[in-house]
């Protein structure tokens, strides 16, 4: 793993740091990414589409991970349409 804008001291520490987690630890930390970057797309959303309802705000953001196809056939929701 190579960052531009990292040391390679740092990254060195970054990567030790990670090694020394235990695999529920790095679980853990793969969940609160994951969860901050719904919260940022889902900002996003909400200010693109500020009048939408949170079922809007939900499928639209669903939308930006599931195939359309499954998007169609289990919300009626069709993001080439509707938008993402």
């Amino acid at each position: 793993m190579v960052w531009r804008d990292t040391k390679p001291e740092a990254m060195a520490v970054l990567i030790e740091g990670y090694r020394r987690m235990t695999a529920e630890e790095k679980l853990r930390k793969v969940d609160e990414l994951n969860k901050f970057l719904v919260a940022l797309i889902e900002a996003e959303v909400r200010k693109r589409y500020p009048d939408a309802d949170e079922r809007e705000i939900r499928l639209r953001v669903a939308s930006r991970w599931l195939p359309p196809e499954l998007m169609k056939k289990a919300f009626g929701w069709n993001p080439k349409e509707r938008g993402y």
